[in-house]
């Protein structure tokens, strides 16, 4: 049969019931605009977390007290362990290939200037902070050096917090009381957003000791390292691990590396894209059914003409080849009107939940098409092998 043949056939196929072929295009439609659009916001929240972790730098690695992992010792083992101090933190920052090692204690706490009083996070940490966690200023600087046990009571704002209490912008140089405490801001942090649930524009930096005593805290909750680049991660780690344990006598804290939190969290929420898109996949299989019912009503209908093509010498091949192609094109259809509807519904999305993490790979749009040729395929399957299967002399007689 000559491809101008195959063509004919299927258009005077699809327009012979165009009704059926406009509802069985509609399904398929709606199944490929669901996994499509549902694949494309789980990759969209996969980039914006994977963005979210990666924005406090790719060489961190952070160190919690306790164990997390438990080995079948005596019990009683965690509540003698030794807590992180900030002389942990100043022995790590000594260590070859350490950038930086940030001591970092959060509350909540007043803060109170000219009879105006907001509680908010306050976190306790180091001169080393803002350029470890590449944070930037917007006005003054950040916590100075100091080497004392006691550093000098100074503190810098979160954005929000300086355009709540300083309406006129000049808070670099005031004084603000935090709890019973008074400290003299040195700059203002410029805006950072959330991260997982925190406003880091609604918090105040101040020193680390000063925030143990304002807590009453003897430990910290967390020491951040940043390390060298082109240093291996591993052995950084195990060096970092074998000197606390010499220091604490034993291995009462836990490691968390930055670039293992990536590769576990990416892990994870590709197993929910994975999840999302087969939740859109129930919507093609309903498109599936509606394509195999069309076909199987349409062999019915054809049987006399498939009488005549047997006996006019037409291979069973072809008659085969004839259904499949009318099926796929029939579901192609469909994959275009839904991609069609893809875009549409980005752009309404794009106008009323601009926030919405939506991510259209080109290579996504192609294999939408592919599944859509794919169910096609195997929705065609059975009618086109009833019409092979034809008895042509019974298709006659009946016609």
């Amino acid at each position: 049969m000559r491809g101008a043949d195959l063509l004919h056939w299927l258009l005077r196929a699809l327009l012979a019931g165009r009704s059926r072929t406009l509802l069985s295009a509609i399904g398929i439609a709606i199944g490929i605009a669901s996994v499509t659009t549902l694949t494309g916001i789980g990759e969209g929240l996969r980039l914006y977390l994977l963005e979210s972790f990666s924005q406090f730098g790719s060489r961190l690695i952070a160190i919690s007290p306790g164990k997390n992992e438990t080995s079948g010792g005596p019990q009683g083992i965690l509540a003698n362990s030794r807590p992180l101090r900030l002389e942990d933190a100043d022995l790590l920052r000594r260590l070859p290939g350490i950038e930086a090692a940030i001591p970092v204690l959060q509350g909540q706490g007043a803060v109170r200037i000219h009879g105006l009083t907001r509680n908010t996070a306050i976190l306790g940490t180091n001169h080393q902070a803002a350029a470890g966690w590449r944070f930037a200023l917007a006005a003054g600087r950040f916590l100075p050096e100091d080497n004392g046990a006691m550093p000098r009571p100074y503190a810098v704002l979160g954005a929000k917090v300086a355009s709540e209490l300083f309406a006129n912008g000049q808070a670099t140089g005031s004084l603000i009381r935090i709890g019973d405490r008074r400290f003299r801001i040195t700059g203002v942090m410029a805006p950072k957003g959330q991260f997982l649930g925190f406003d880091l524009d609604d918090m105040v930096y101040i020193p680390a000791p000063h925030a143990q005593a304002l807590f009453n805290q003897e430990g910290l909750q967390e020491i951040d390292l940043v390390y060298a680049a082109g240093l291996d991660e591993r052995a950084i780690s195990r060096t970092l691990r074998q000197r606390l344990t010499q220091l604490h006598g034993q291995e009462d804290f836990t490691l968390f590396s930055q670039q293992d939190m990536l590769a576990s969290l990416d892990k994870i929420l590709t197993i929910i894209k994975a999840a999302i898109g087969g939740l859109g996949l129930v919507s093609l299989l309903i498109g599936a059914v509606g394509i195999f019912t069309i076909m199987s009503i349409a062999q019915q209908e054809r049987i006399p003409e498939i009488g005549l093509l047997q006996a006019l010498g037409c291979p069973r091949q072809t008659l085969l080849l004839l259904f499949l192609a009318e099926a796929m094109a029939l579901a192609l259809c469909g994959g275009l009107l839904g991609l069609t509807l893809l875009l549409l519904l980005k752009l309404a999305l794009g106008l009323l939940l601009p926030g919405l993490p939506l991510t259209l790979h080109p290579l996504y749009l192609l294999l939408a098409l592919l599944c859509a040729a794919i169910v096609g395929l195997l929705a065609g399957i059975t009618p086109a092998l009833r019409a092979m299967a034809q008895d042509p002399i019974a298709a006659l007689r009946g016609e």
